[in-house]
Protein backbone atom coordinates (compact mmCIF):
# COMPACT_ATOMS: atom_id res chain seq x y z
CA UNK A 1 0.00 0.00 0.00
CA UNK A 2 2.80 2.39 0.94
CA UNK A 3 4.52 1.74 -2.40
CA UNK A 4 1.28 2.49 -4.27
CA UNK A 5 0.85 5.80 -2.43
CA UNK A 6 4.42 6.83 -3.12
CA UNK A 7 4.07 5.89 -6.77
CA UNK A 8 0.85 7.88 -7.03
CA UNK A 9 2.50 10.92 -5.49
CA UNK A 10 5.43 10.66 -7.90
CA UNK A 11 3.10 10.46 -10.91
CA UNK A 12 1.07 13.41 -9.62
CA UNK A 13 4.23 15.49 -9.14
CA UNK A 14 5.43 14.63 -12.64
CA UNK A 15 2.10 15.58 -14.19
CA UNK A 16 2.03 18.83 -12.22
CA UNK A 17 5.48 19.79 -13.44
CA UNK A 18 4.61 19.00 -17.04
CA UNK A 19 1.49 21.16 -16.78
CA UNK A 20 3.40 24.20 -15.57
CA UNK A 21 3.94 27.03 -18.01
CA UNK A 22 7.51 27.39 -19.32
CA UNK A 23 9.46 30.11 -17.54
CA UNK A 24 9.66 33.42 -19.38
CA UNK A 25 13.32 33.85 -18.45
CA UNK A 26 13.82 37.40 -19.73
CA UNK A 27 10.17 38.37 -19.09
CA UNK A 28 9.50 39.12 -22.74
CA UNK A 29 5.81 39.10 -21.89
CA UNK A 30 5.98 41.77 -19.17
CA UNK A 31 5.47 44.66 -21.59
CA UNK A 32 4.01 42.78 -24.55
CA UNK A 33 0.61 44.48 -24.42
CA UNK A 34 2.05 47.94 -23.70
CA UNK A 35 4.47 47.58 -26.61
CA UNK A 36 1.65 46.54 -28.95
CA UNK A 37 -0.34 49.60 -27.89
CA UNK A 38 2.58 51.82 -28.94
CA UNK A 39 2.77 50.38 -32.46
CA UNK A 40 2.85 53.24 -34.92
CA UNK A 41 3.25 55.81 -32.15
CA UNK A 42 6.17 58.20 -31.91
CA UNK A 43 8.36 57.29 -28.92
CA UNK A 44 11.05 59.72 -27.87
CA UNK A 45 12.79 58.05 -24.91
CA UNK A 46 12.75 54.56 -23.41
CA UNK A 47 14.19 53.88 -19.95
CA UNK A 48 15.73 50.39 -19.81
CA UNK A 49 16.67 49.01 -16.43
CA UNK A 50 16.00 46.95 -13.35
CA UNK A 51 13.99 47.67 -10.19
CA UNK A 52 15.39 51.19 -9.88
CA UNK A 53 13.80 52.00 -13.24
CA UNK A 54 10.78 49.76 -12.63
CA UNK A 55 10.01 51.49 -9.31
CA UNK A 56 10.59 54.96 -10.73
CA UNK A 57 7.32 55.18 -12.65
CA UNK A 58 5.41 53.95 -9.61
CA UNK A 59 7.05 56.48 -7.32
CA UNK A 60 6.74 59.38 -9.75
CA UNK A 61 4.35 58.66 -12.64
CA UNK A 62 4.13 62.34 -13.60
CA UNK A 63 7.77 62.39 -14.66
CA UNK A 64 7.05 59.75 -17.29
CA UNK A 65 3.54 60.79 -18.27
CA UNK A 66 4.23 64.51 -18.68
CA UNK A 67 7.39 63.90 -20.71
CA UNK A 68 6.03 61.01 -22.76
CA UNK A 69 8.85 58.78 -21.49
CA UNK A 70 8.44 54.99 -21.69
CA UNK A 71 9.52 52.88 -18.70
CA UNK A 72 10.78 49.37 -19.46
CA UNK A 73 12.39 48.46 -16.15
CA UNK A 74 11.93 45.00 -14.65
CA UNK A 75 12.77 44.37 -11.01
CA UNK A 76 15.53 41.91 -10.28
CA UNK A 77 16.87 41.72 -13.80
CA UNK A 78 20.51 41.31 -14.70
CA UNK A 79 22.18 42.77 -17.77
CA UNK A 80 21.90 39.46 -19.63
CA UNK A 81 18.11 39.51 -19.25
CA UNK A 82 17.92 43.14 -20.32
CA UNK A 83 20.09 42.44 -23.34
CA UNK A 84 17.85 39.52 -24.29
CA UNK A 85 14.73 41.71 -24.35
CA UNK A 86 16.40 44.86 -25.67
CA UNK A 87 15.08 44.34 -29.20
CA UNK A 88 11.50 43.84 -28.10
CA UNK A 89 11.35 46.51 -25.38
CA UNK A 90 13.57 49.16 -26.97
CA UNK A 91 14.52 48.71 -30.63
CA UNK A 92 11.05 47.68 -31.81
CA UNK A 93 9.61 50.88 -30.30
CA UNK A 94 11.97 52.93 -32.50
CA UNK A 95 12.69 55.62 -29.90
CA UNK A 96 14.99 58.56 -30.47
CA UNK A 97 16.97 57.72 -27.32
CA UNK A 98 17.36 55.04 -24.66
CA UNK A 99 18.43 55.56 -21.06
CA UNK A 100 20.34 52.52 -19.78
CA UNK A 101 20.74 51.92 -16.04
CA UNK A 102 21.97 48.40 -15.34
CA UNK A 103 24.42 46.22 -13.47
CA UNK A 104 23.55 46.18 -9.79
CA UNK A 105 21.75 42.82 -9.89
CA UNK A 106 24.72 41.18 -11.60
CA UNK A 107 26.86 42.35 -8.70
CA UNK A 108 24.21 40.93 -6.35
CA UNK A 109 24.58 37.61 -8.22
CA UNK A 110 20.84 37.35 -8.84
CA UNK A 111 21.50 34.75 -11.53
CA UNK A 112 24.82 33.53 -10.15
CA UNK A 113 28.36 34.84 -10.16
CA UNK A 114 29.50 36.82 -13.20
CA UNK A 115 32.73 38.67 -13.96
CA UNK A 116 32.48 42.45 -14.12
CA UNK A 117 33.92 42.49 -17.64
CA UNK A 118 30.98 40.36 -18.75
CA UNK A 119 28.52 42.69 -17.05
CA UNK A 120 30.22 45.58 -18.82
CA UNK A 121 30.12 43.67 -22.10
CA UNK A 122 26.36 43.17 -21.83
CA UNK A 123 25.85 46.90 -21.29
CA UNK A 124 28.15 47.74 -24.21
CA UNK A 125 26.16 45.34 -26.39
CA UNK A 126 22.97 47.23 -25.56
CA UNK A 127 24.69 50.50 -26.47
CA UNK A 128 25.93 49.04 -29.75
CA UNK A 129 22.50 47.64 -30.64
CA UNK A 130 20.97 51.05 -30.00
CA UNK A 131 23.57 52.86 -32.08
CA UNK A 132 23.21 50.38 -34.97
CA UNK A 133 19.48 51.07 -35.01
CA UNK A 134 19.83 54.85 -34.94
CA UNK A 135 18.91 55.21 -31.26
CA UNK A 136 20.96 57.63 -29.17
CA UNK A 137 22.20 56.37 -25.81
CA UNK A 138 22.23 57.93 -22.36
CA UNK A 139 24.40 55.75 -20.13
CA UNK A 140 23.93 55.89 -16.37
CA UNK A 141 26.27 54.89 -13.62
CA UNK A 142 25.17 52.28 -11.14
CA UNK A 143 23.93 54.04 -8.01
CA UNK A 144 26.04 53.71 -4.86
CA UNK A 145 25.28 50.59 -2.86
CA UNK A 146 27.22 49.03 0.00
CA UNK A 147 24.72 46.37 1.06
CA UNK A 148 21.96 44.19 -0.31
CA UNK A 149 19.00 43.45 1.93
CA UNK A 150 18.43 40.22 -0.03
CA UNK A 151 22.11 39.19 -0.18
CA UNK A 152 23.71 40.52 3.04
CA UNK A 153 26.82 38.36 2.58
CA UNK A 154 27.86 40.39 -0.50
CA UNK A 155 29.70 43.69 -0.02
CA UNK A 156 29.13 45.47 -3.35
CA UNK A 157 30.66 48.94 -2.98
CA UNK A 158 34.04 48.18 -4.59
CA UNK A 159 32.51 46.26 -7.50
CA UNK A 160 30.01 49.07 -8.13
CA UNK A 161 32.85 51.61 -8.27
CA UNK A 162 34.90 49.40 -10.61
CA UNK A 163 32.00 48.85 -13.01
CA UNK A 164 31.27 52.56 -13.03
CA UNK A 165 34.87 53.30 -13.98
CA UNK A 166 34.45 51.03 -17.02
CA UNK A 167 31.15 52.68 -17.97
CA UNK A 168 32.47 56.21 -17.55
CA UNK A 169 35.51 55.50 -19.70
CA UNK A 170 33.39 53.83 -22.38
CA UNK A 171 30.99 56.77 -22.46
CA UNK A 172 33.86 59.25 -22.79
CA UNK A 173 35.52 57.26 -25.58
CA UNK A 174 32.27 56.99 -27.56
CA UNK A 175 30.94 60.48 -26.79
CA UNK A 176 27.87 59.12 -25.00
CA UNK A 177 26.22 61.30 -22.34
CA UNK A 178 27.03 59.78 -18.94
CA UNK A 179 24.74 60.38 -15.95
CA UNK A 180 26.90 59.99 -12.85
CA UNK A 181 24.42 59.12 -10.12
CA UNK A 182 27.22 57.50 -8.14
CA UNK A 183 29.17 60.71 -7.71
CA UNK A 184 26.02 62.62 -6.80
CA UNK A 185 24.70 60.20 -4.17
CA UNK A 186 27.78 58.50 -2.69
CA UNK A 187 27.76 58.84 1.10
CA UNK A 188 31.56 58.75 1.17
CA UNK A 189 31.76 55.01 1.81
CA UNK A 190 30.33 53.78 -1.47
CA UNK A 191 26.80 53.59 -0.09
CA UNK A 192 23.54 55.34 -0.84
CA UNK A 193 22.80 57.95 1.79
CA UNK A 194 19.82 57.29 4.05
CA UNK A 195 18.28 60.55 2.81
CA UNK A 196 17.80 58.97 -0.61
CA UNK A 197 16.94 55.36 0.22
CA UNK A 198 15.28 53.21 2.85
CA UNK A 199 17.18 50.01 2.05
CA UNK A 200 20.55 51.34 0.90
CA UNK A 201 19.96 50.38 -2.73
CA UNK A 202 16.63 51.67 -4.08
CA UNK A 203 15.85 55.41 -4.21
CA UNK A 204 12.88 56.97 -2.49
CA UNK A 205 10.74 59.60 -4.22
CA UNK A 206 13.11 62.17 -2.77
CA UNK A 207 16.02 60.42 -4.47
CA UNK A 208 14.19 60.10 -7.79
CA UNK A 209 13.37 63.80 -7.91
CA UNK A 210 17.09 64.55 -7.55
CA UNK A 211 17.92 62.05 -10.32
CA UNK A 212 15.41 63.55 -12.75
CA UNK A 213 17.22 66.80 -13.65
CA UNK A 214 20.41 64.80 -14.12
CA UNK A 215 18.90 62.34 -16.57
CA UNK A 216 16.97 65.09 -18.38
CA UNK A 217 20.29 66.86 -18.96
CA UNK A 218 21.69 63.61 -20.38
CA UNK A 219 18.67 63.12 -22.64
CA UNK A 220 18.91 66.65 -24.00
CA UNK A 221 22.62 66.18 -24.67
CA UNK A 222 21.96 62.93 -26.51
CA UNK A 223 19.18 64.50 -28.61
CA UNK A 224 21.09 67.78 -29.02
CA UNK A 225 18.24 69.89 -27.79
CA UNK A 226 17.53 72.36 -24.99
CA UNK A 227 13.92 71.31 -24.67
CA UNK A 228 12.28 72.11 -21.36
CA UNK A 229 11.12 68.90 -19.67
CA UNK A 230 9.10 68.29 -16.56
CA UNK A 231 10.81 67.22 -13.37
CA UNK A 232 8.95 66.69 -10.13
CA UNK A 233 9.71 69.24 -7.39
CA UNK A 234 11.82 67.71 -4.65
CA UNK A 235 9.72 67.02 -1.54
CA UNK A 236 10.95 67.63 1.96
CA UNK A 237 13.45 64.99 3.12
Amino acid sequence: MKKIVLLSLAVFAALSLSAQQPRDWAQYGRYEQQNAALAGESVEVVFMGNSITDNWIGADPDFFARNGFVDRGISGQTTAEMLARFRRDVIDLNPKAVVILAGINDIAQNNGAIKLENVFGNIVSMCELAKFNGIRVVLCSVLPCDRFSWRPEIKPAAAVAELNTMLRQYAAEHKIPYVDYHAAFDNGSGGLDARFSQDGCHPTLYGYTLMEPMVVEGINKALRTKQARYTTPTPNE
